[in-house]
């Protein structure tokens, strides 16, 4: 009993520190559980992964609070949820915003728990089965849905895609993921590693809201009439939306399953199939609770996807994951199939962490949400100020550099010329992000082809991939014509 009751001590206290740290832009939990790891080697494993496996749910779940309330996502997960969260908070709603955010999170949490617990090896076994091709495939069908992301309105799809474009652009500099080779760096030994994410991400995102905070210092605008604002959703609500909570876990946790991805491309691809899927696709953008909800639910079932393959393969998911498995390596563990011969107990405390994990998450955010939605209140003028104080911060500790905080304040002044000529930020973050990833490994497949691309078209789960892809993109142009004479449902 004095055991359970430590662990669940280390599992609060993880999580307590991930929400803080998820929702402060600039920092990460990948840089909090780095900082963490190498003081728990005088622990003892079990407590050890409690308190790790906490802050890992955590610090996920906490991006979610100032993405809803600020439009500045704490994490790269967090992106997608600020184009519902933050329209629905800014309207006069942010009890409900949190509210949704919150209960998807739950719910993709304990179903990709659930997956975790019970199919650990052989989903672990299917992704392995997927090559260098298949992968590219994937996150070029993620990239797509950046047009389903941005087609609202005349000229959407095409400035949706150009964001895009510039995006993939701004990823360029820096060493090639798969040969290494410099380029793009115009001799300065800093762009050697291109620009990093978190400073790209706090400039587009944390720090422009800044600056037009500080010019707008009002306080935030609200819908002129009275709108009920409710944290907590019955339950008949929920039912309602039973297909999309679903969906989305079972899109977040499989990409997690896929090493190397990450929750951004599960939250993007989620939002997508939503909106394509739904009765009423002009709402998404606007303050549409499934959009929320498919954005919560899905990146953080990437967290239970993603500790599938570590725990049964030894393969990380993530960055997160990767450092975890130098947690286990300091506490003599071998993650892969003979970890749950030779250390049962490790595999039984970290996926039961993970459950107890997702409940303390909830409680904890749902016990603060009455105040933390306070802070939408707060007169933008005063928040400004701090807001670029941990703008700074959060940039410079990313490698202790000015360079980084340079490199953030430059993307925010590009924040600022999106936001003035109406171009969409998120396609040119989700565009920086994963462009990297598919050029490295579709340079992957072609070297272990011999120069070949054959393999993209002939692989059965990347053809589906690809033709999923092309669909995504014509199916607007399709829509659009066929729109004024096509009778709308009513929601």
């Amino acid at each position: 009993m004095i055991a359970l009751l430590e662990l669940f001590f280390w599992i609060l206290l993880g999580t307590a520190l991930g929400i803080s740290v998820g929702a402060i832009p600039g920092l990460t939990g990948a840089m909090l559980i780095a900082l963490i790891v190498p003081h728990t080697e005088n622990m003892n494993a079990n407590p050890a992964f409690a308190l790790l496996v906490g802050m890992y749910v955590g610090s996920v779940s906490g991006g979610l609070i100032t993405a809803t309330l600020l439009k500045m996502p704490g994490t790269p997960a967090s992106i997608i949820t600020t184009l519902d969260g933050h329209p629905m908070a800014a309207g006069g709603r942010p009890g409900r915003a949190l509210g949704l955010g919150i209960g998807a999170s739950l719910v993709g949490g304990l179903i990709s728990w659930l997956a975790l617990f019970l199919l650990s090896k052989p989903v672990a076994n299917a992704s392995t089965l997927l090559g260098p091709f298949d992968y590219f495939a994937l996150i070029l069908m993620a990239l797509v849905f950046i047009a389903t992301v941005s087609d609202r309105g005349p000229g959407g799809l095409a400035r949706g895609i150009f964001s895009g474009m510039l995006g993939c652009v701004a990823a360029a500099p820096g060493a090639h993921p798969a040969t290494g080779e410099l380029r793009l760096t115009f001799g300065m030994e800093e762009m050697n590693d291109g620009f990093k994410a978190m400073s790209v991400l706090i400039g587009m995102f944390a720090f422009s809201e800044a600056i037009r905070m500080a010019l707008r210092p009002g306080p935030p605008k609200a819908d002129a009439e009275e709108v009920e604002d409710r944290l907590w959703l019955p339950v008949r609500f929920w039912l309602k939306k039973w297909g999309n909570l679903i969906r989305s876990s079972l899109i977040g946790t499989w990409v997690g399953v896929l090493p190397g991805i990450g929750a951004n491309i599960g939250s993007t691809v989620a939002y997508g199939s939503a909106r394509q899927l739904s009765k009423t696709p002009d709402e998404f953008g606007t303050g549409c609770d499934d959009g929320v909800i498919a954005s919560e639910s899905a990146n953080n079932a990437t967290v239970g996807g993603a500790l599938i393959p570590l725990i049964a393969l030894g393969i990380p998911g993530s960055v997160i994951d990767a450092i975890l498995l130098g947690a286990f390596v300091i506490h003599g563990l071998q993650p892969g199939p003979l970890l749950f011969k030779n250390a049962p107990e490790a595999v039984a405390t970290i996926s039961w962490s993970y459950l107890v994990a997702n409940l303390v998450m909830a409680g904890l955010m749902l016990a603060s949400a009455r105040w933390i939605s306070k802070l939408s209140n707060v007169p933008r003028g005063w928040l400004a100020p701090v807001v670029i104080l941990f703008c700074v911060i959060g940039s410079f500790a990313l490698s202790n550099r000015m360079f980084d905080v340079w490199v953030m304040v430059g993307f925010g002044v590009v924040g600022l010329l999106f936001s003035r000529l109406k171009i969409p930020a998120a396609p040119f973050v989700i565009g920086f992000v994963l462009a990297p990833l598919a050029e490295e490994k579709l340079a992957s497949g072609i070297m272990t082809t011999g120069g070949s691309i054959a393999p993209l078209f002939t692989r059965p789960f990347s053809i589906a991939c690809l033709v999923f892809a092309i669909a995504l993109a014509v199916w607007p142009l399709i829509s659009r014509k066929k729109g004024p004479n096509t009778p709308v449902e009513s929601a």
